[in-house]
């Protein structure tokens, strides 16, 4: 279900993604936010949006994954 207002919203953005890969949108035409950096996907705020849903299948960051993943192999050694 969209909004009046993301109906309205014609301009273009752009999928970033930070160094735990968390993902977020950015305005196409705006210097990136300090941190994050293109994921290769731009277009309309929910053609990015729907892009973010089909590929970020895992909200935990990079950092906590990597965390659990060592205590899994430290349980089984």
């Amino acid at each position: 279900m969209t909004t009046r207002d993301e109906q309205e919203d014609t301009r273009m953005y752009k999928v970033v993604l930070n160094h735990e890969e968390q993902y977020s949108i950015w305005l196409a035409d705006r210097e990136n936010p300090l941190g994050w950096f293109e994921a290769n996907k731009s277009g309309t705020k929910a053609e990015c949006l729907a892009y973010i849903k089909e590929v970020w299948t895992d909200m935990r960051p990079l950092s906590l994954r990597k965390k659990m993943a060592e205590q899994e192999q430290q349980k089984h050694a």
